[in-house]
């Protein structure tokens, strides 16, 4: 039976050793945290902020496989499978799907900015070939392709595509998607200092960087805002927030900083890959300041 996705999915970090390999012991220990005391929705390996186009084809198939093994079945993982050609984003998809998992995430294209046309060509040809969900993502600052919401609409109609990842920064496109696909279309928040207005909006989830972070804080904003529809509790919970959001947003550093917070938390996953760089002292200062207040 087809799980159906919505709460907090924790778009996860990939551990590294000292001599830059996959940490599985590291990967498996944060997974159970994430699963045990995070009690979050989903579970999202080699998307953006798990540095997918840092790794090799076997390191994906690696994460994506330990990730699955761990979670058994507990919560739905959902795979990044994105690739710059259609048919590596199909072989990865089917990949996943032969694995196990429950869904695959996948970023328009990128670097090679694909119109309108080429973006439906692809989500199609990757709709004929996989029979679990893919849940498309709108991310124009990092891919460079802005999918608008009358793209959406049409890709809506494909049986297989019924989520998005909404990154765009743009609060309308959320009321626009709503309106123009209905309940083909389940959107969840890719942009923090949005999460608020998108739980107001009735959006199905968050797919959250800082979920690697705090996660049980992730899953209390959400059900505050989304489920219980306590706005006024929410929203002091989002203001406590708001300063970790914001960092992420502003900077652009969701690696680096998910990365040195664990760090800061006592959880490390070790460095990211070059060229991300670790964070300056100033701003590791900045984020540890921030985490204590989130703590206190």
């Amino acid at each position: 039976m087809e799980k159906k996705f919505q709460g907090v999915y924790a778009v996860l970090c990939t551990p590294f050793t000292q001599d830059d390999k996959i940490d599985e012991m590291a990967l498996r220990k944060h997974l159970r945290f994430l699963l045990d005391e995070g009690k979050v929705h989903g579970i999202i390996p080699t998307g953006s902020t798990g540095e997918f186009t840092a790794l090799t084809e076997e390191e994906r198939l690696s994460v994506a496989e330990i990730t699955i093994d761990e979670v058994k079945g507990k919560v739905p993982v959902v795979v990044g499978t994105a690739s710059v050609s259609t048919s590596k984003t199909i072989e990865y998809s089917q990949i996943a799907q032969n694995a196990g998992a429950d869904g695959v995430m996948v970023v328009p294209p990128y670097y090679c900015h694909p119109n309108d046309k080429e973006i439906f060509s692809h989500y199609k040809a990757l709709s004929e070939n996989i029979d679990i969900p893919i849940v498309i993502y709108n991310n124009p600052g990092t891919s460079g392709v802005d999918m608008q919401p009358s793209l959406v609409a049409r890709l809506a109609e494909f049986d297989e595509i019924s989520y998005i990842k909404e990154s765009s920064g743009d609060m309308t496109r959320v009321a626009q998607i709503m309106r123009l696909c209905g309940d083909k279309i389940n959107i969840f928040c890719g942009c923090d200092t949005l999460a608020m207005e998108m739980f107001a909006m009735g959006v199905t989830g968050w797919i959250a960087p800082a979920a690697n972070m705090l996660p049980q804080l992730c899953v209390d904003l959400f059900e505050l805002a989304a489920i219980q529809k306590d706005m006024d509790k929410a929203k002091k919970l989002y203001f406590r927030f708001l300063p970790l959001l914001t960092m992420f947003e502003s900077t652009g550093q969701y690696v680096q900083l998910t990365k040195a917070g664990m760090d800061i938390l006592g959880r490390p996953v070790g460095i990211p890959r070059l060229p991300l760089q670790p964070p300056t002292k100033q701003a590791r200062q900045e984020l540890n300041e921030i985490l204590d207040s989130l703590l206190a």
